[in-house]
C-alpha cells in the first residue's frame, strides 16, 4: 500500500489544526473525568505559585488542607520535629516518612518532592 494523496497545504493546515483541537479535547475530557471520579484535584493558584517560588511543598499542602504540624503529626504518626525540619528544607526525611505524610494529607508523594 504505497498509495498517496495530493492535498494543498491550506487543507493540510486545517487538518493539522483539527487533529491537535482533537487531541486538547479528548484531554480535557479525561481531564474532567479524573476530577470528577475524584482521582485528580484542582489546587488554587495561591498555592501552586508558592511552591514554585520555592516553598515547600510539605507546608504547601498541609497549608491548603488547614493543618497544623501538630495536626498533621498526629494524622500520619511522623513526628512534628520532623515534620518542621522537612518543611524549614534541613530533611528531606526518609521514603517511609513522605510516604505517611503524603497518605495524611491525600496527595501522592511526587507532590511533596521538589
Amino acid at each position: 500500500m504505497n498509495e498517496m494523496v495530493k492535498i494543498s497545504r491550506e487543507e493540510y493546515d486545517r487538518l493539522l489544526a483539527a487533529a491537535e483541537d482533537l487531541s486538547d479535547l479528548r484531554a480535557y475530557d479525561r481531564t474532567k473525568a479524573a476530577l470528577e471520579g475524584g482521582e485528580d484535584e484542582l489546587i488554587p493558584a495561591e498555592y501552586v505559585n508558592r511552591i514554585l517560588a520555592g516553598e515547600s511543598p510539605l507546608r504547601v499542602f498541609r497549608d491548603l488542607r488547614g493543618l497544623t504540624q501538630t495536626q498533621l503529626a498526629e494524622t500520619s504518626n511522623v513526628n512534628r520535629v520532623q515534620i518542621a525540619d522537612i518543611e524549614a528544607g534541613r530533611s528531606n526525611g526518609s521514603i517511609a516518612t513522605v510516604k505517611k505524610l503524603a497518605a495524611a494529607l491525600g496527595v501522592g508523594i511526587d507532590d511533596l518532592v521538589d
